[in-house]
């Protein structure tokens, strides 16, 4: 336990130092006024009079996630919806509970770059460039190894053991978004063209038709 905490203290020095995408804030802070009907690209401050200490708060990263879904991973994310004084700061963070074997997918943040650590177990991660070269970058992590996810690059990280596994993971955003690959591009809403998805990988629409399936938003 006390080596997450030094872990965790690390990651915290790590992604606060590091170049946030997100603009850079003009005043102290500028917690998250929810319920605004104004909208601006993040959120609308609250009154610095009506501030409080639990505006920057948040408990139970320490529990883990239930990872019993189909692919036997869950994220547990503290980002601005969860912690209103994060708006304007440029961070946020998330922990990252995996099964035995479990994936977190493919998927991309837009607004962010990642890093990762990992707290327990061993994980099998990866990255692709852009196009055209689409390089492959890959790495086997164990406790207390730390990697980088590029902004809006496709990534993953797998569990290649038998035990569970934990990661934290920090975001140069108060909100990196997600953009999981195969539930956009298969489970959109409404859904995209079966004609166009079977060109674009090159498959027979009855594959494309079944992958549909998997995805749909009832899932």
């Amino acid at each position: 336990m006390a080596t997450g905490f030094l872990l965790l203290t690390f990651l915290a020095f790590s992604f606060s130092i590091a170049a946030a995408s997100d603009p850079s804030p003009l005043q102290d802070f500028c917690v998250a006024l929810n319920n605004s009907e104004v909208l601006v690209n993040g959120f609308v401050c609250k009154d610095p009079k009506e501030v409080k200490a639990d505006d920057f708060f948040f408990m139970g990263l320490d529990k883990p996630g239930n990872t019993d879904n189909k692919v036997g991973s869950v994220v547990t994310p503290v980002n601005v919806a969860q912690i209103p004084g994060l708006n304007t700061l440029g961070v946020s963070l998330a922990r990252i509970d995996f099964a035995p074997y479990g994936l977190n997918p493919p998927h991309t943040h837009p607004r962010a770059t990642e890093i990762l650590t990992v707290l327990e177990g061993t994980l099998y991660v990866g990255f692709v460039t852009s196009n055209t070269e689409n390089r492959f970058i890959t790495k086997t992590l164990h406790k207390g190894d730390v990697f980088v996810f590029p902004e809006g690059l496709i990534h993953f990280q797998f569990n290649i053991g038998d035990t569970n596994a934990i990661a934290i993971a920090g975001f140069g955003s108060q909100n990196p978004g997600t953009i999981t690959i195969a539930k956009a591009v298969f489970g959109s809403n409404p859904p995209i063209s079966d004609d166009v998805l079977a060109k674009a990988f090159q498959v027979d629409k009855k594959i494309v038709d079944y992958l549909q399936a998997q995805f749909a938003m009832k899932n």
